[in-house]
């Protein structure tokens, strides 16, 4: 899809992020995925599963098979009206649909196990309608008697797209434990890797320039460096009472549009407006904007 020609109004579209963390051979490690090369939209950043909300994420059906979140609780906990509840399925989704990974239990009540290689088949298939939208999450769930983990997912981070952008989201970041008897294979369309890494290893190799990312990708890695394992990882995540909004700014000067954080000197004098600027920095540009951001001007995940 072609950017927006400059001054057009742009839509702010609702979006859902999860953070799967384990614990590896030297302690807590996080699950993140490589974005298409080709993709219009930060191609060959290193990113976590997640996308745009979608109307059938916010089915009126969604409560029944949900375990443990009302929509009334998630819509409370985001601030939002009501709807809440569509973020975190979304989150779940997305996940499936790019990483294989579904967070859901079983009618037993543990988290799905796929290592039968019947079974494995069976949501080989169920991942692959959903992606292509013919099969909604709800009808997997109704076909298989699942009820999607909810009650295990923390939020913890929230950041909006500046304005300006030729593309908008008003991202929601979640945490959660991945599903032990489960193997990720990325769909090698919208992504065409996988790595499961220690927090501060990826830090270090985006500061070195081998892993691309973006800013609210940067600062949930950071919000995980306390941690010594995924269970205190999560732990930390479950006790966040406030989450902070962050929405960068952009300015024009003579090197194009420039993106500042909050704390950036001339962050009061950014960009206003519901239309396009021009041309957008590329991922590797915001990338390396990222890495030179410190800490605390990342505005925070919890």
């Amino acid at each position: 899809m072609s950017a927006p020609a400059p001054g057009a109004s742009v839509p702010l579209r609702d979006a859902a992020t999860v953070l799967l963390v384990r614990d590896g051979r030297s302690g807590l490690e996080v699950f993140m995925l490589r974005r298409n090369l080709r993709s219009d939209f930060v191609g060959g950043a290193y990113v976590f599963p997640g996308g745009a909300v979608d109307a059938p994420d916010r089915h009126g059906d969604l409560e029944p098979w949900c375990r443990g979140r009302t929509d009334l609780d998630a819509s409370t906990r985001l601030g939002v009206a009501s709807g809440g509840l569509g973020f975190w399925v979304a989150a779940i989704r997305e996940s499936f649909e790019e990483s294989g990974y579904l967070l859901a239990y079983d009618p037993d009540g543990d988290l799905v196990s796929l290592t039968e290689p019947s079974i494995s088949s069976r949501f080989v298939e169920h991942r692959r309608a959903v992606d292509g939208g013919q099969r909604s999450l709800v009808e997997v769930c109704r076909a298989e008697d699942l009820r999607l983990a909810v009650d295990n997912m923390w939020y913890f981070g929230h950041w909006i797209t500046p304005e300006g952008a030729p593309r908008r989201y008003d991202t929601r970041f979640f945490l959660a434990a991945a599903p032990p008897a489960q193997t990720p294979v990325h769909d090698d369309r919208e992504v065409i890797d996988n790595i499961w890494i220690r927090p501060e290893e990826a830090l270090d190799r985006h500061r070195r320039g081998d892993l691309s990312m973006l800013p609210p990708t940067v600062a949930s890695l950071r919000a995980l460096l306390p941690s010594a394992t995924a269970g205190e990882a999560l732990a930390a995540a479950a006790e966040v009472v406030d989450v902070p909004t962050v929405q960068p700014r952009v300015v024009m000067d003579e090197g194009g549009v420039r993106i500042l954080m909050p704390g950036d000197p001339d962050f009061d004098t950014g960009y206003r407006g519901d239309g396009t600027v021009g041309p957008w920095p590329s991922t590797t540009d915001r990338s390396a904007r990222a890495a030179t951001t410190p800490a605390d001007g990342e505005g925070g995940q919890g």
